[in-house]
């Protein structure tokens, strides 16, 4: 029977292995790609919008680059390599870190939507603009950062905690064996964002619909739907891949069960992970002229191989 389960396990982490490395490589690509149109567009970059984007981009390309490698590698290996504490914990605060600003940063880029829409004039104050739009965004990355250095890194435990067998160690921070912490960890860092988005995403569509049908218009309608539709194609990925595994928590809170956990260890908590490789693709169609940028390099690549040069 242990044979099987073995078995079995290796060969899921075979297939996870595969499908990772294949969505990885080409992400980090589209990244890159969304990097350089940056730099070379200086003035799409001036929108506020797109500075959000850009930050969360940049997040998204840390978890790319330092946190799947460390997954793939635990399924390529099916254990942790090195497994030693050190290398746990900073899998675990480098996780639950990237995790925790990615969906501070979608919860804040939603509710700053309602300002850049239909109060944008607020913005054009430089104090304000600091006050309510880059301050939100700073704590997105700081508070993460400085709650898991202490829940993870500082915070006293029993170190014979980590599995060297599961991924992420086990998963299992010494915080969590603390009722409040875990608690306070679960709805702050995890539930409270996802209600926050669904919430502030139901309120723009209903202001964005009314704003429509409204016979004097006070904003373009084209401007409406380009930074409505940029925020329901992230938030739709951020909901889809987290709210199955806030579903399953919150049952297992309420009634713990053994067949619960292991589809939550073995499929659902993987799925965070088609975050970082899935946000690039839709982005394509989210930065303004991107996917014409892309065609024109491809084309003028594609002129300079066939150019019949003379002997």
């Amino acid at each position: 029977m242990m044979d099987t389960l073995t078995n079995e396990r290796y060969l899921i982490h075979r297939i996870k292995f595969c499908i990772a490395l294949t969505l990885q490589i080409p992400a980090i690509i589209i990244c890159l790609l969304i990097f350089t149109f940056f730099i070379l567009h200086q003035r799409i970059l001036r929108k506020l919008q797109h500075q959000a984007l850009l930050l969360l981009f940049i997040v998204n390309f840390i978890q790319l680059t330092l946190n799947l490698p460390m997954a793939i590698d635990f399924y390529r290996l099916n254990r942790i390599n090195p497994p030693t504490i050190t290398y746990c914990k900073w899998w675990t605060f480098l996780q639950s870190t990237l995790d925790a600003a990615n969906e501070f940063l979608v919860t804040t880029i939603a509710i700053q939507r309602h300002i850049l829409i239909f109060q944008s004039a607020l913005l054009n104050v430089r104090r304000t603009r600091y006050l309510i739009y880059y301050s939100p965004l700073l704590a997105c990355i700081t508070y993460p950062f400085i709650f898991y250095m202490f829940a993870v890194v500082f915070y006293p435990c029993d170190e014979t905690q980590w599995d060297f067998t599961d991924i992420v160690c086990g998963d299992t921070t010494c915080f969590l064996a603390s009722e409040i912490l875990a608690t306070y960890d679960w709805v702050v860092d995890v539930a409270a964002p996802m209600f926050l988005i669904i919430l502030s995403n139901t309120a723009l569509l209903i202001r964005v619909i009314k704003q429509k049908h409204r016979r004097q218009q006070v904003i373009s309608w084209a401007k409406q739907r380009r930074m409505t539709l940029q925020l329901l194609s992230i938030s739709s990925l951020y909901l889809i891949i987290w709210l199955p595994s806030i579903i399953v928590g919150l049952i297992q809170q309420l009634d713990p069960t053994d067949f619960l956990h292991s589809i939550q260890d073995d499929y659902i908590s993987d799925l965070t992970y088609l975050i970082c490789v899935c946000l690039p693709w839709i982005s394509i169609g989210l930065v303004p002229k991107f996917k014409q940028w892309i065609v024109t390099q491809f084309n003028r690549l594609k002129r300079q191989h066939n150019v019949v040069r003379p002997e």
